[in-house]
């Protein structure tokens, strides 16, 4: 699932991609919201049963960004494809629900200030968008789904010059851009 401003903004990677499924794009940030994700690529695994057997983590579908991020995308995707098959089992529920990441309250806050952000500036008024934005990303400013979602819906290329300030200073402050679980 693609978090993007509108769905014609997806449809080049969907178009690359060739894929046989069909693809979602949340327009909304639900998916952010739902299970506390911050950062893309992020995945997490659900079973049948609709539980959580794997929190949030980051993977990549191949090694493009390996020399950058250190994250071996074949380690995950051997993972993921013995779940699949049923040779190995997913974290118990117990370590499952403990690696969870939960929101704190200044992050629903953010949260809260980017949906109205989104709002405003589907309705045209960008200026009143605008501190919104601000204050998300100063609440949670390790919120990227926050922090570089809203660069289109301010005018801002989401890969551009802004977005590579914001992350290397962020990486600068001796923080990391992505947080894989432990294996």
């Amino acid at each position: 699932m693609a978090l993007d401003k509108d769905p014609e903004s997806a449809r080049p990677w969907i178009e690359v991609a060739k894929s046989t499924h069909p693809s979602l794009i949340d327009t909304r940030f639900l998916l952010s919201d739902l299970y506390n994700m911050v950062n893309v690529p992020t995945i997490l695994w659900i079973d049948e049963q609709g539980r959580v057997v794997r929190p949030n983590d980051v993977a990549f579908g191949n090694n493009k960004f390996q020399e950058v991020t250190g994250i071996d995308a074949d380690v995950h995707k051997a993972a993921l494809r013995a779940w699949v098959k049923g040779e190995k089992s997913a974290f118990p529920e117990d370590k499952a629900r403990s690696m969870q990441s939960l929101p704190t309250a200044e992050h629903e806050e953010a949260r809260a200030e980017f949906a109205l952000g989104r709002w405003l500036a589907a309705e045209g008024q960008l200026d009143a968008a605008e501190p919104h934005f601000v204050r998300a990303g100063e609440l949670a400013p390790e919120d990227f789904n926050i922090r570089r979602g809203s660069m289109p819906m301010r005018n801002k290329d989401p890969m551009g010059p802004d977005f590579f300030k914001m992350a290397g200073d962020w990486a600068a402050a001796g923080n990391k851009y992505y947080l894989p679980l432990p294996e």
